[in-house]
């Protein structure tokens, strides 16, 4: 007796096809699972043993033989239970057997009940684009299955109620469509910030064209405070730009409960002790990285050279291609990491280096090894470097009200509407991200422009690196002010952000 159930697997972040075939033949008690399974898929022997026994339904006691195909393909997690037990079931005759365009995901516990599992919403978007008609999901899960808007979705409570619906007993139920709410939740605003002007503008020109940006200061300066309201002034994302993150959170399982799709930028944090498989993924089953975490969003990194140089350094090529690649001996897996580098940092060990209080006790060579923690590759991919100077006190005593995030939103969407107009919305292009071909093509400079830029680099030393830098940063100002060409004094802001003692060493 053979019959196959189809379900669905994950590589990375995507999904992909499986077929969970079972052979059922006399002889001695056994029950084997071949394709490459993980523990998690072995041990599904015990629980889907149990769980039919509790449901109500014979299990066979001949010699069972699970085979979970493309058999080269690693199965990994709790969700291939369900299938593997309506595969047994269908061979046997307990179940009638279901229907080729229909899929089947879930852990069961032993009690017969169907549990929520990971990664549902990439498996969804893999069964649309495989044609499944039904997909069968833990009712838990049934929200985030319909945003893949493919499939009927028939949310499974337990295994008892799905064995009467597919045996026509009872009719199962189809899960409406998920809408998102799109009221705004509460975010921290540029209103409570009392000064820093010039590092609001800074930030307000690094969230219109998606530029790295480093903040150097005192401690209590601002810059954690300010690099954490960064987000409130990040354009909405696109439904595309949404399912791209929630499918990185639904693999890790960090899903908000009751809220299947990110509609919010994220913002990851990691602290400094974060290992390099924390920071860009991998591990024995890869998983992905805080970087990954942040895509579409804001990566922030606080005290900056106390990260292990090796760590940082492996963000210089997702820096530079939006994904991160990790191969192993079993296979190589993909994940996006397309974010935006806040960084932040003490200009010296002390804090206090070039201070007017003069408190600073740190000599010149060791102000130059703390700096130098940060190689000079990584430094190659900041574009924005402002100094955040301690807050006056004539600041901290006004009354008066800080500009709100909405009003700097504002200009920052219309900047990267230019930008969609520019390079197409589709493309998801930004101007951090222009490469020659676009340089060439949206950033001539004038006669004017290019002496300035001479001057600049004949006083400055700058090199042809800073050049690109300098030059996608001044199209991103012209943006804002809605200029179709490049001024000289959008040249000279851009290089007004350029620290040189500490980025062209």
């Amino acid at each position: 007796m053979i019959c196959s159930v189809r379900t669905l697997g994950i590589t990375g972040i995507q999904g992909s096809s499986v077929v969970t075939e079972c052979y059922i033949t006399n002889g001695l008690p056994n029950f084997d699972i071949v394709g490459l399974p993980d523990a998690a898929v072995k041990e599904a022997r015990e629980r889907v043993r149990a769980a039919a026994k509790t449901s109500g339904l014979h299990f066979p006691t001949g010699r069972i033989t699970v085979n979970l195909a493309p058999a080269n393909l690693k199965k990994a997690g709790t969700h291939y239970d369900l299938p593997i037990l309506l595969a047994i079931m269908s061979a046997c005759g307990g179940i009638r057997r279901p229907r080729s365009t229909c899929a089947f995901l879930g852990e069961v516990s032993l009690d017969g009940q169907v549990r929520p599992i990971n990664g549902v919403l990439p498996m969804a978007l893999a069964a649309k684009r495989d044609g499944i008609e039904y997909l069968f999901v833990p009712a838990e899960n049934a929200a985030e299955a319909t945003l893949a808007r493919g499939p009927a979705i028939i949310p499974v409570r337990n295994v008892r109620e799905l064995a009467a619906g597919l045996n026509g007993e009872i009719t199962l139920e189809e899960e409406p469509p998920w809408m998102p709410d799109r009221k705004k939740t509460h975010v921290l605003d540029f209103k409570d910030v009392l000064g820093q002007e010039n590092v609001k503008r800074a930030l307000e020109v690094a969230a219109a064209g998606s530029h790295n940006v480093l903040l150097i200061g005192p401690p209590g300066s601002g810059k954690s405070m300010l690099s954490k309201r960064l987000p409130s002034i990040l354009p909405d994302m696109t439904w595309e730009e949404s399912l791209e993150v929630t499918q990185v959170y639904s693999v890790m399982g960090m899903l908000p409960p009751k809220e299947p799709l990110l509609i919010q930028r994220p913002f990851r944090s990691p602290h400094h002790t974060v290992s390099n498989a924390g920071l860009v993924g991998g591990g024995t089953n890869p998983k992905p990285g805080e970087i990954s975490m942040a895509h579409k969003g804001v990566l922030f990194l606080d005290e900056l050279p106390e990260f292990r140089k090796d760590t940082l350094d492996l963000m210089r090529q997702p820096l530079e291609d939006g994904k991160v690649t990790i191969s192993r001996v079993s296979g190589a897996v993909t994940y996006p990491a397309e974010f935006m580098m806040v960084c932040a940092m003490n200009p010296c060990k002390c804090g206090w280096f070039g201070d007017p209080s003069g408190r600073c006790s740190c000599s010149p060579q060791a102000v130059e090894n703390y700096r130098s923690r940060i190689s000079g590759p990584m430094m190659d991919r900041i574009d924005i470097v402002v100094e955040v100077p301690a807050v006056a006190f004539e600041d901290l005593r006004s009354r008066a009200e800080a500009e709100p995030s909405a009003a700097i939103k504002s200009r920052v969407d219309l900047a990267r509407q230019r930008q969609n107009e520019r390079f197409g919305k589709a493309s998801g292009m930004c101007n951090a991200r222009m490469g020659p071909d676009q340089l060439r093509r949206y950033c001539d400079l004038s006669d004017d422009c290019a002496a300035l830029m001479k001057q600049a680099f004949d006083a400055l030393g700058l090199t042809a690196r800073s050049y690109d830098r300098i030059v996608r940063v001044s199209r991103t100002i012209a943006d804002l002010e809605g200029s179709q060409y490049i001024q000289p004094h959008h040249i000279a802001e851009a290089i007004g952000y350029r620290a040189v003692g500490l980025l062209d060493r």
